[in-house]
């Protein structure tokens, strides 16, 4: 189970709170993670709810207007690295279906999807990103990329198969529910950076 340290005072900040919906069939909210399944492979279940709802800790892991690896760097008093598990790249728009990971352990600490602008990076955060070893927080935060975190859901996640292997869940805790967001990273002038879908385990 998450164990709790103390968060800084800005990633306790709440961020706008979500009506509550049903969202099964829809990918919506777990836009872009939709784009790594199968043809005709269902989504796992789902619901929006709203962010007072969100049982602790998560919510003050989710629940926020701050970027997510600061949140869990924090947290987990440890630096993270991503495993990217499946990547696609159309011009300058890039989906990458991710692992983060805490360094020395390899604890997977979140699990989603990214879409990210390139064009809106300058050629060493490009490079960085591309790279696929640092969470694109930590690569913002080096490049000093100013940007604002906007929340538009927050989720209830039946784990599936997907989920359950990427978040290496033991069997015990497959039938717990899960907690995660939907974000947009925008730029000062109000352009996506990136669309992020970002699910914690147990």
């Amino acid at each position: 189970m998450l164990s709790r340290v103390r968060l800084s005072r800005d990633v306790r900040r709440e961020g706008h709170a979500m009506a509550g919906k049903e969202n099964k069939n829809h990918a919506g909210a777990l836009h872009p993670l939709d784009v790594f399944y199968a043809v005709g492979k269902p989504l796992p279940q789902h619901t929006t709810l709203d962010g007072s709802l969100v049982p602790e800790p998560y919510r003050s892991l989710l629940v926020h207007t701050g970027d997510m690896t600061p949140a869990l760097e924090g947290f987990h008093n440890k630096t993270i690295h991503l495993q990217v598990l499946q990547s696609r790249q159309e011009d300058d728009d890039y989906v990458r279906e991710v692992v983060l990971l805490l360094d020395g352990s390899n604890k997977p600490v979140e699990f989603g999807a990214i879409k990210i602008n390139l064009a809106l990076f300058n050629a060493g955060a490009r490079a960085d990103i591309l790279t696929g070893r640092r969470p694109l927080g930590s690569i913002m935060r080096v490049q000093k990329v100013q940007h604002t975190s906007r929340p538009s859901a927050y989720i209830c996640v039946q784990p599936d198969d997907v989920v359950i292997s990427a978040l290496q869940l033991s069997k015990a805790e497959q039938s717990t529910k899960l907690y995660g967001r939907h974000n947009t990273l925008l730029t000062p002038s109000g352009e996506a950076l990136a669309d992020i879908v970002e699910i914690l385990p147990p």
